[in-house]
């Protein structure tokens, strides 16, 4: 393991609700995506404010320059709500495809490092700073989200790697993208990476969310379209645990993404956000039809549904074309107006 990663030691007793927890009844949205390989500059982290409770209207924030580290790329950014209330964190997947050596490359001698950066006001943001949290043996670290475990007061981050022999240093064997995770209280020092979903075939991209003392976990099938006995590859599949960081979660659905023969759906699905629906009707979930429409809302009425539907009334969600993978934060009426006003002018 690098240098960097130390395990910490999880803290007695039951932890309060984070201090830093999101707005019960947000007064806007802030949405953190990138805008796809095809463009030079397509390959860094952007903002778009939804400056009203009901997730219609967005603006770019052009006030806010796009975020990369010097000379390469982030894609895949997750918005953070600190713990302790302190400010915010932005995790992104170091990777440039643009001009680049290509995916093949990408998956099998990437970085192995997390993109972070923090803030205090979700306008300024210092970093990035690097963390490897894989070893030599990884080929990449992918799409990192975190979620905060109140029970044991630390964060569990989460990525897709590929990882190869010990025996096999150019990484040209076979292998596939798993899961792994690690724990952090700070963003900076983590404890050893785990493997966290390993089903036997490509998996990427999850995301979780926790209601009524359930961590619903969100995941795409990254096999390829056609594979024997992979009806629902490049779409993505649901579970549940009570336990967030346990290696098996029960299933709830798959293919989610497909829609139905009444509302068809995507022809592939990835980068899941899920969000209580505006209207206070059900659950929202945003799945990315990368190569496609972009970001496309479904719903339904319960995280344990065995059937996701288009969300047909652009009233509840209309988002913006060109969006690509990213994550969407809720904001209170104070985090809103001061990402409203406007930048101060330069001296």
């Amino acid at each position: 393991m690098p240098q960097s990663a130390h395990r910490h030691h999880r803290a007695a007793g039951t932890a309060q609700p984070p201090l830093g927890a999101g707005p019960e009844r947000p007064a806007g949205y802030l949405f953190a995506h990138f805008t796809g390989e095809h463009r030079a500059d397509g390959e860094q982290i952007r903002f778009s404010l939804c400056d009203s409770p009901r997730m219609d209207r967005w603006t770019e924030l052009t006030g806010i320059a796009p975020l990369a580290p010097a000379g390469g790329g982030a894609r895949d950014p997750f918005l953070v709500r600190a713990a302790d209330g302190s400010g915010f964190h932005l995790l992104a997947t170091d990777l440039r495809i643009h001009g680049g050596r290509g995916w093949e490359q990408a998956v099998a001698r990437g970085s192995r490092d997390l993109l972070v950066w923090s803030s205090a006001d979700l306008r300024d943001w210092g970093g990035p700073h690097r963390v490897e949290v894989m070893p030599e043996q990884a080929g990449c670290v992918w799409a990192p989200e975190a979620v905060y475990d109140t029970g044991r007061e630390e964060y569990l981050v989460f990525w897709a790697s590929t990882v190869y022999p010990d025996d096999d240093p150019l990484h040209e064997s076979p292998s596939y993208q798993r899961m792994y995770c690690a724990t952090t209280k700070d963003f900076r020092t983590f404890g050893d990476p785990r493997v966290w979903v390993d089903t036997g075939y490509p998996v990427i991209d999850s995301t979780v969310v926790e209601h009524d003392g359930w961590f619903y976990r969100f995941t795409k099938d990254e096999r390829l379209p056609g594979t024997p006995d992979a009806p629902d590859a490049k779409f993505v599949f649901v579970e549940r645990s009570r336990d967030l960081t346990a290696p098996d979660y029960e299933p709830v659905a798959r293919g989610v993404g497909r829609g139905t023969e009444e509302l068809p759906g995507l022809a592939h699905a990835e980068g899941p956000i899920v969000l209580p629906a505006p209207d206070g009707r059900g659950w929202l979930l945003l799945l990315d039809e990368f190569l496609g429409r972009g970001y496309v809302p479904f719903r339904a009425d319960r995280l344990d549904s065995p059937v996701w539907l288009p969300a047909a009334d652009p009233e509840v969600c209309a988002l913006p074309p060109g969006l690509r993978h990213g994550s969407v934060l809720p904001l209170t009426e104070a985090e809103c107006a001061g990402l409203r006003r406007p930048a101060p002018a330069e001296a």
